[in-house]
């Protein structure tokens, strides 16, 4: 579905991160994020070629948490960030292409610890920016979703 050239979306979709090895991945969509993130473990940062890149392992069945895909990415920048409970942290933020229905197109994620919220990743307006309109009545609109990934 499309209005003025912007893909509606509802406040669940499912989407790929490729680059990253993961497909079929809830996301809540939250409008109030600046920001995307992903909820990530082992994170740490090492060196190649003289850049700071990061590895972290990322568990895309939240349902069964054996399940472990290992990826490396490329720092593109340390951000301040206040998370929904108020407290702020230093997080690594990487590029990385989405999948989004038939349509896609690079965004920035943050890597952090959301083991405790009910997705796990959100996906922030910098990423929606000049392409997107939420319909917050629904789920799933442009995307497909295996009900294996919901909580």
């Amino acid at each position: 579905m499309t209005q003025n050239n912007r893909i509606i979306i509802g406040r669940l979709e499912s989407i790929s991160l490729p680059d990253l090895a993961i497909d079929d991945l809830p996301v809540r969509i939250d409008t109030g994020a600046q920001t995307s993130s992903l909820h990530v473990d082992n994170i740490k940062k090492f060196y190649k070629n003289g850049k700071p890149w990061v590895k972290f392992d990322i568990h895309p069945d939240i349902h069964n948490v054996d399940s472990i895909v290992p990826c490396n990415a490329l720092i593109s920048d340390i951000r301040r960030i206040k998370s929904s409970n108020g407290s702020i942290e230093q997080r690594y933020v990487i590029n990385t292409q989405m999948i989004l229905g038939d349509n896609s197109w690079p965004i920035e994620i943050t890597l952090t610890d959301r083991s405790d919220m009910s997705y796990l990743m959100l996906l922030g307006r910098e990423a929606m920016a000049k392409r997107i309109l939420v319909d917050p009545s629904g789920v799933f609109l442009v995307s497909k979703h295996s009900n294996k990934n919901l909580k």
